[in-house]
Order: structure tokens, then sequence, then C-alpha cells
């Protein structure tokens, strides 16, 4: 049985699952290639999901949502919210001229089951489910025979609250925005840690009560008399509000866990706040759960597959698949104009040389990940060395100066470098830096987000690392994503080429092969003969 599944509205997504073997296939995010982020489902990833199987699929499979953020009670397919009964629409399509199966279930199963389906833990463990996004702030429990229970509403919008905090702050903004939680996440770096004053608890009593309807409808400019009204987003007075806040946020969610998620079972993390990688260090220092498990989809870009997994759910009984991260678009290579570049079969040596002289390279294998977190296979690198470096990577990526830039590391030396002894494949948590060197990827808070690298994830990007560590003495290297401003990864190579023209960058491998722009060369040897 094949299933194919369609997330609707932002975060675009098409995810297909083959249900004999329980394997997902792909999952295709609509913004990869370029697109704008939050993408919804373009004709280009119809076709291209499309294209990848070789028949019908035998089940069609809709993500619910509401017709307008402001009624959600306006639905397309299953709709938003609900797990009870009526949180499902079964019955047959035509498609193609050929009847399929058609399901649906809401939103809010899509991040349950997602985060279920993807789980390490083996099928028939209990488990306890954390959705936490714009619009949901609650916990369930998953028993041995797949019944779900929800446990409580702690918060609504908790992901909603964290953006309308930035644009609070930011003169140039009038509304949230969903990328700004992740520049929130950066600021609260910033902000000294303790209890709030009496300006911070006065809007953190205003904020963290409103429902998530209204928070949609919130102008900043109901809060113009607010110290914080347009003061400036690196500004110290608001970098630690925005620390105390988040605190405040975690809190009400911890405290509601330890009075009633007692059982131990492992914790699963999902919606955009599974991103905060504050946030999910957190929980896996608490204690209260036997472990903790955050796909790298965990925000919306999942959905498609959750809804994939649910109905996989009702049609077999199952609710566990096989997986690896590396299952969305192959990359596209189209023409490319050589003239500037100078062509060179791929040698880690080679490459390694250039990071140590300060080169940025980009770095493109296979398929793309899933999820919003570059994972070595569409990557700016560089050394983790200085800096400069860390300045210039967020040149390259037009992105604020307090941003942090990601390292990635040997899974056999994470101990060496930070504050953590585990395997961390998905760049979802924070670690302290213990290795004074790495400049370039050590936050202000002294805190990094590594993403950790075994031979068996993703063999070329080991043996990167593997040849850096041989001439520098450290398997790290930064990691950002490769992507233009505002979209998706590039995926395709005239678009790689004209990035890496308009933004600097020294090459590219793509592959087998090597591109280094001649420019960069020349720029090279002027320095070698000087």
């Amino acid at each position: 049985m094949r299933i194919i599944a369609l997330k609707p509205d932002h975060d675009g997504t098409i995810a297909a699952l083959d249900a004999s073997a329980a394997e997902l296939i792909y999952s295709y995010e609509a913004e990869k290639d370029s697109y704008p982020r939050y993408s919804a489902i373009t004709p280009t990833t119809v076709l291209d999901a499309a294209g990848r199987l070789d028949a019908i699929p035998d089940v069609i499979a809709i993500g619910g949502w509401p017709k307008t953020a402001m009624a959600r009670d306006s639905a397309v397919a299953a709709g938003y919210e609900g797990i009870a009964q009526g949180s499902e629409v079964v019955g047959e399509k035509t498609f193609f001229g050929r009847k399929v199966h058609f399901y649906s279930s809401t939103h809010e199963r899509s991040h349950l089951w997602g985060s279920y389906g993807m789980s390490p833990f083996p099928a028939g463990m209990p488990c306890y489910v954390l959705i936490w996004e714009g619009v949901f702030g609650d916990f369930y429990e998953i028993d041995e025979r797949l019944q779900v229970v929800h446990l409580g509403k702690v918060m609504a919008s908790p992901g909603d609250k964290y953006a309308f905090l930035y644009a609070l702050a930011d003169p140039n903004k009038r509304w949230l925005h969903v990328e700004d939680a992740g520049k929130l996440m950066a600021l609260c770096a910033y902000g000294q840690t303790a209890s709030p004053d009496r300006d911070e608890q006065a809007l953190i009593d205003f904020l963290l009560p409103r429902h998530g309807i209204l928070l949609n409808s919130l102008s900043k400019e109901d809060l113009r008399n607010s110290p914080y009204h347009n003061i400036g987003v690196t500004h110290q007075k608001f970098t630690n509000l925005a620390r105390r806040v988040s605190d405040a946020i975690f809190d009400s969610f911890h405290t509601f866990a330890k009075k009633n998620l007692t059982k131990g079972f492992p914790l699963l993390i999902a919606g955009g706040c599974g991103l905060n990688c504050e946030w999910n260090r957190r929980w896996v220092e608490t204690s209260l759960f036997s472990d903790v498990f955050i796909p790298p989809c965990a925000n919306d870009a999942g959905s498609a597959i959750g809804t994939a997994v649910d109905a996989m759910r009702h049609f077999t009984g199952n609710a566990k698949i096989k997986w690896n991260v590396y299952l969305g678009q192959p990359f596209v290579f189209d023409e490319l104009d050589r003239t500037e570049l100078e062509v060179h079969p791929l040698d880690y040596g080679q490459v390694v040389s250039a990071l140590l002289d300060d080169k940025v390279i980009g770095w493109v294998q296979g398929n793309c990940e899933i999820g919003p977190r570059a994972l070595g296979n569409r990557s700016i690198l560089a050394a983790p060395f200085s800096k400069a470096t860390h300045e210039r990577l967020n040149r390259i990526k037009n992105r604020e100066g307090f941003r942090p830039i990601a390292p990635v590391c040997l899974e056999q030396d994470v101990a060496l470098h930070f504050d953590w002894a585990r395997p961390s494949p998905y760049m979802l948590l924070f670690q302290k830096v213990l290795d004074s060197r790495l400049e370039a990827v050590t936050h202000v808070d002294g805190t990094a987000r590594a993403q950790t690298v075994s031979r068996e994830q993703n063999p070329r990007l080991f043996q990167l690392l593997t040849s850096f560590k041989a001439k520098s003495g450290v398997g790290v290297l930064c990691n950002t994503s490769l992507n233009f401003n505002g979209t998706g990864f590039i995926n395709r190579a005239s678009d790689l080429l004209t990035y890496a023209r308009a933004t600097g960058l020294d090459g590219f491998v793509i592959n087998d092969a090597f591109y280094v722009l001649k420019t960069a060369s020349r720029a090279a040897s002027i320095r070698q003969k000087s």
C-alpha cells in the first residue's frame, strides 16, 4: 500500500510512505529549491513528488487546516484541531480515473503521529507528547494500544508569543512574523538570568494568558505605552526581557509536566517550538522522562509525514516507520556556466586546505535534508576558529550579526569540544562550548547548537571532518544552511553558481566535484606571492 500525504498552506510538503514496508519514501518541502520560506505546495513540488512514484497511490491523505486563520472551525478536510472521534475523514476519491482511499486527519494529529511514527522507541511503548507551536501548547499520552489521551492545555500559542515579542521591539515591524521566533532564541543568549522586574512581569502577565486567535490580531500598537515598544531588538533591556519571557514560557510547561507527567515515559516533542534548542536541552535535563526525542522536522514541515503515518495507522494498525533525514528532493544538475570555474575531482585534502586557508565552501551531496536545518547535504562550511569567519558567514547569509553559526562535529569527539556525550544528529540541542579555539561557533553565552556526524549517518561529511581533524587537530566545522536569504535550500547547480557569485563563496562541492571560483583562486595566488 502506497500513501501520499499533502500538507496545505504554509510549510507545504508532500510525503510518501510505503505502508507495506512501513518506510518513508520521501518528504518534499515546497520551499526547497529556493522558493520563499514557508511556501505552500507548488506545481513543481507536485510534479517532482508524482514523478517518484511508479503508480497511482492507494491512499491520498490531506492534512487538516482552517480556511482562514481567524476561523478555525471553517475546515479544510478534517480541520485544524481535535484528536477524538470526528477528527478524521475516511472515504474514497476518484484520482486520474482510479478509485483510491481518501484519508484526512487534523493538523493536531499530524504533529502527534509524526513525532510518534518517527521516534526510535519500539511499538507498544507508551509515550508522552508535547505539541507546542503557533496554536497548540498541550500535553498528551499515547498508550501501548495507540490510544491517545489529552492531558491538558498549558498555554495557547507559545510560538506566536515568542514571535510577537520580537515584533514589539523591532521599529521596522508592525506584526509578528514566523521567522522571528528563531531570532528571539538567538537574542535570549544576550539576556541576563534573573527574576523579572516590574515592567517585565507586567508584560509576561499580559502576554502569556492571551488566546492564540486574539494574538493573531494583536497589533504592537496595542502596547505602544510599553517601555519595550520599538526599543530595538539588541537593547539590553529588551534582551533581558526576552530571556525572562522565554524562561516563563518554559517554566509554565515544566510545572505542568512535573505535576501531571509522572510515569517516566519518553517525551516526544512536536511543533515549531521543538526547534528551540534551549528548551529542548532543558527538557532533557529535567530527568522527568526516560528519554526525549525531537524529529528534525518538528515544525509544520513534518506534518505531511504525520498525516501519512496517521493514515497508515488507520489502514494497517501500525504507526512506526523507518526513515532517514536525507529523503528530500534530489539535486538538479542543470546548465552550469563554467567559464568562471576551475573544476577538480573531489579531493578531501584539497577542500580541507581551502577551509584552513579561510575559504568558505558550499557543500552539496545527494538529496536534501527534511526539516529546516542544514545537516551536511545542503550546507555552507568553514573553519571554526575565527570570529571574523562568524561575521563573514552572517554577511554571506545576509543575516543579523547577533545570529549564531552552528558547528558540525565528529560524533566520537563531541565530548572533547562540548558538554555533551551523546549523538545529536539533527542540531536540536544547545551545548556549552568547552574548546576555546572554536570562536566562530561559540555564541555570546558560551553555547553552540552542534550537529554530530557518524560514518553511517553521512559518510562524506564524516570523511571531510576526519580529514580536517588530521590537518587541524579538530574534527569540527562551521555549518550553516545553503540558501538565499528568505528561501529554502538551494537545490540546483545554476542557482548555486548565482549564489556563489553574489555572496562571495570561494567555491562549492557538488557530489564528486569541487568547483573553485577563479576570482577566489587568483586572490589566493596573490596572497601567497605577497
